[in-house]
């Protein structure tokens, strides 16, 4: 009796918890046909014969993901890249264990010729919904569609939150000659940043994505302004949870050629930092990527293990996805009674 009165005191001391969770899919696309975008190779006749099957087990395997990132809490806001449309979000939120988890689905249609947007999926019981809206991307001098920033307003536990969910422009062509793109895109990014902050200064900011930028490249460090700094920071700097991961060796969340990328990212504005004991708060070391062996194959060519893609070209490998996801966990203090 005494081991289970020990128990119970323990568990009532945990901290409050909010997870955040962001997964780039690699091309999460359901069987069908859209004439309006290019996804005639995601169709069970097309070039990569993309059945129902085949769909069925990528959704699942997402899924699972998701629910082993924090087996006990899953993921309280979930942040999603490369997903087609609305259809394949509540395919994977009715599938398996996050069924019962009741998620809402925040998503716009972008004007990415492939169709591929970002998304974001919420605990309908732990966040309140209140507003998003899409921030398109429009470069100077250039007709190029790429993907809109998604923007999430809510709540959770009578805190504030603003989101940005963010999928910027691939590598495709060369990390320089692409580079320009990504910082254009980080200068809206930013714009907007601002404009909350200058409104509300002790606004709760919270930006995650796939950046195909790495935490030291100008788009992220510079223009953005999220970086590692501990000391001497402002109230419009940014922190950058995956910035000291990324100085680490052979580590990352996306391999090519044999080499590490920290291209999933999140990152937050200061006062969510763990000096700020009152609110919402994560510790300086708080950003986590997140892998199992069952998601990663064998690299011969690099000696090393890469996360398991869905396509290489044309072979399909079955795999999850060619990126791994990145998390991080919220606190807050436990509000007890007072004696």
């Amino acid at each position: 009796m005494l081991g289970v009165l020990i128990t119970l005191k323990l568990q009532a001391k945990q901290p409050p918890r909010f997870v955040v969770m962001f997964y780039n899919t690699e091309n999460l696309f359901d069987t069908l046909n859209d004439p309006f975008t290019r996804d005639d190779e995601f169709t069970a006749t097309g070039k990569l014969h993309w059945t129902p099957e085949r769909y069925e087990k990528k959704i699942r395997n997402i899924a699972k993901v998701i629910t082993d990132v924090t087996p006990k809490d899953f993921p309280d806001i979930i942040g999603l890249s490369e997903v087609e449309n609305k259809a394949v979000l509540e395919d994977l939120i009715n599938t398996g264990k996050l069924k019962k988890e009741e998620y809402g689905i925040v998503h716009e249609d972008s004007p990415d010729l492939r169709g591929i947007d970002v998304a974001l999926l919420y605990k309908k019981k732990v966040f309140h919904y209140l507003e998003h809206h899409s921030i398109p991307i429009h470069f100077p001098r250039d007709t190029m569609k790429v993907r809109d920033i998604l923007y999430v307003k809510g709540k959770t536990d009578g805190e504030m939150f603003h989101i940005f969910v963010n999928h910027w422009k691939s590598r495709s062509g060369g990390q320089k000659a692409t580079e320009q793109k990504r910082v254009y895109s980080a200068v809206i990014l930013r714009r907007t940043i601002d404009s909350i902050l200058t409104f509300d200064p002790g606004a709760h900011i919270l930006i995650m994505g796939d950046f195909n930028d790495e935490p030291t490249n100008m788009s992220i460090m510079q223009v953005l302004n999220a970086t590692n700094k501990r000391k001497n920071t402002g109230p419009r700097d940014l922190y950058n949870l995956m910035y000291d991961m990324h100085n680490l060796h052979d580590t990352g969340t996306y391999s090519y050629k044999g080499h590490w990328n920290m291209l999933d990212q999140i990152i937050v504005s200061y006062n969510l930092l763990e000096q700020d004991k009152k609110g919402w708060h994560v510790g300086y070391e708080g950003g986590h990527i997140f892998s199992e062996e069952w998601m990663l194959y064998d690299n011969p060519k690099a000696d090393m293990k890469v996360p398991n893609r869905t396509y290489g070209g044309p072979n399909y490998y079955g795999g999850v996805s060619d990126h791994l996801p990145v998390f991080c966990i919220f606190t807050k203090p436990s509000v007890g009674k007072k004696k």
